[in-house]
């Protein structure tokens, strides 16, 4: 299968998750599961958009003119008289208008005097000034549809009109897991140091990507080059809504979990891309869970994660677009590439143009480390000279897409 072909099979094995009501506070980046209407308008009432003093325009002149203070208005605080001829009220910004007032003359437009009078010195604000009821949202209109993200904005929106509890889609639980015998855990620091045992970087790069997707890490750990050692860890996904495996997903003689995914009534759909790094990439049911096998070297990991469990991952808790989109870049040096098969290089894009990072091997995992971007070429240019124009996913781009441009 191609990436793009690969990555339609997954999603369509992945419906957004179940929704819930939670507090306010505990939803920044969740996405809506309901259209939110405006129980209110906002603002609530016509109001002074700055300090100083509320007056009918019928009262202003060319020149200077003074008018009789006859109340003082601070936010929080309404207005309990009416502006008539030659009267101001005293307002602050947010308060709201009181009758009879029209507009509202800057406070550094105006000259206090001690005797409860304000004199106007500049009056270019005549109707001005004033945020009108419902300029922002008006009662019953739709202010975020099913769908939306929450972001800060959108949060602080939901807090203008009461909307204290969204309905929302929960984060997915997502599972995860290694397997190999010469792979070892961090409390082994001596045996990593001593060059005997590998240090598992994937559990530290697979729970940070998963955090960074808005999920749930749910670390199985590392399983032994066995299927008891496989079976047991494998438990451990009861209750996840994906599972992600990385290694033994290729052809040599341990790599097993494929076979133990099947002994257990798993439901293999794919397996292996055509692209490069990362073409071992299984999926598959495991008891209903979605499960997606990863390649076990560390770029492998990071790309096929980027390409197809981030996607399902915001499938899974209701966004709309789920992929990343891409853009057109020009690379700036030349590529000589080996297998004609789609090849995803690490790269610096600035200014619309790219150049990899360096050396390009599956386990140069530095060459992640200083990529901000993944450049695409298709598996019918093995020489791409310089000036070519090509497309890259940027990562980190918060603009999606819904479909894979891929």
């Amino acid at each position: 299968m191609t990436p793009a072909e690969a990555a339609k099979v997954i999603l369509a094995h992945c419906q957004a998750l179940p929704a819930a009501r939670r507090p306010l506070r505990e939803t920044l980046d969740a996405v809506l599961a309901e259209a939110v209407a405006s129980p209110i308008d906002l603002p609530p009432w016509d109001n002074s958009a700055m300090d100083g003093y509320a007056v009918r325009s019928a009262d202003l002149k060319d020149t200077a003119t003074e008018l009789e203070v006859i109340e003082t208005i601070p936010a929080g605080r309404f207005p309990q008289k009416t502006v008539g001829a030659a009267q101001a009220t005293r307002i602050f910004t947010g308060a709201p208008m009181p009758q009879g007032a029209d507009t509202v003359i800057r406070q550094e437009d105006t000259a206090q005097a001690s005797n409860g009078t304000v004199t106007i010195r500049n009056a270019p604000d005549a109707g001005k000034n004033i945020r009108r009821r419902g300029e922002d949202i008006r009662k019953g209109a739709v202010v975020l549809p099913a769908g939306t993200a929450l972001g800060p904005a959108q949060l602080g929106v939901l807090a203008s009109i009461a909307w204290d509890a969204p309905l929302v889609h929960r984060p997915a639980r997502v599972a995860f897991m290694g397997s190999g015998d010469e792979i070892v855990d961090l409390d082994q620091k001596q045996a990593i140091l001593a060059g005997t045992k590998i240090a598992s970087s994937n559990s530290y790069t697979l729970d940070a990507l998963i955090r960074r997707s808005g999920a749930e890490p749910v670390n199985l750990g590392v399983a032994r080059d066995s299927k008891e050692s496989l079976r047991e860890h494998l438990g451990g996904a009861a209750g996840a809504d994906l599972l992600v495996t990385t290694a033994g997903v290729s052809v040599g003689e341990h790599d097993l979990v494929r076979a133990v995914l099947q002994e257990l009534g798993g439901e293999l759909k794919l397996w292996r891309i055509a692209m490069r790094p990362g073409a071992p990439v299984g999926f598959g049911l495991l008891r209903g869970i979605p499960w997606i096998g990863l390649p076990g070297n560390p770029v492998s990991t990071m790309v096929t994660f980027e390409l197809f469990v981030r996607p399902a991952i915001r499938r899974l808790q209701g966004h709309a677009l789920p992929f990343r989109r891409t853009v057109p870049v020009t690379l700036t040096e030349p590529v000589t590439l080996g297998p004609r098969l789609r090849h995803y290089l690490r790269a610096i894009v600035e200014d619309g143009k790219a150049r990899l990072t360096g050396p390009q091997g599956s386990g140069i995992l530095t060459s992640m480390a200083r990529a901000n971007a993944l450049l695409i070429v298709p598996a019918d240019m093995p020489a791409v000279p310089v000036g070519t124009e090509l497309q890259a996913l940027i990562l980190d781009d918060p603009r999606h897409v819904a479909e894979p441009p891929y």
